[in-house]
């Protein structure tokens, strides 16, 4: 089984391209409404309801999705962590972020003005034009502002101590997560931070790799 979790703000339609070249059956991991001042550990136990105490197999995350599969992997260890677009703990916040949370600059803008400039979202997540960008911008039309305020806080002030070990895949163009000082397992060459729809075809057979090493 794969257990798949979207990014900060998405939803399945991430993964459309994807699913189907998965030689595993998968299972979305939707999102939940988070409780007030709720933890991340506390909102990844939540999440990890639906899955079996025993289950093994991939929990697979984009971005945000990847720092909450790797808080589920703490309490469903049978499963392996693999991340798309995403940080294996919080030292690899990229500077832009670190400076973000310095300034607390993200308390200044409601999540919502993204829905406002889609352009620079397009540049900043490095989404193409036509289809693609389309996309992008129903996902940005039905993001949730109570959710997207409440994530990027726990991204910023993420607690990663003892965190397990995962499996990194990253695109060399990504401007969220660029790839930094620490080793990646897998880079896709002009992957951005939206190439888990755009790159699907390399990302599912570096996923169905490790699928077939692991007891899916």
């Amino acid at each position: 089984m794969i257990y798949l979790i979207p990014g900060l703000g998405a939803d399945e339609r991430v993964f459309q391209n994807l699913r189907p070249l998965l030689q595993v059956e998968t299972r979305l991991l939707p999102w939940l409404t988070p409780e007030p001042d709720e933890s991340l550990p506390d909102y990844a136990a939540r999440m990890a309801t639906d899955i079996p105490l025993n289950q093994t197999g991939l929990l697979v995350g984009v971005s945000f999705g990847g720092v909450v599969g790797l808080e589920i992997n703490r309490i469903r260890s049978g499963l392996r962590t693999v991340l798309i677009s995403s940080i294996p703990d919080a030292s690899c916040l990229p500077p832009l972020l670190r400076l973000i949370r310095a300034t607390r600059a993200y308390r200044l803008f409601p999540p919502q003005w993204l829905k406002l400039f889609p352009r620079a979202g397009q540049w900043y997540f490095g989404v193409s034009n036509g289809e693609e960008y389309q996309l992008f911008k129903q996902i940005l039309h039905d993001m949730q502002p109570l959710y997207t305020r409440w994530a990027i806080d726990r991204l910023l002030h993420w607690d990663s101590t003892h965190v397990g070990r995962s499996t990194q895949i990253l695109g060399t163009h990504d401007r969220v997560f660029p790839p930094g000082p620490t080793p990646v397992d897998y880079l896709i060459q002009g992957g951005g931070h939206f190439m888990a729809y755009s790159h699907a075809q390399e990302i599912s057979e570096i996923l169905n790799k490790i699928a077939a090493e692991t007891d899916c």
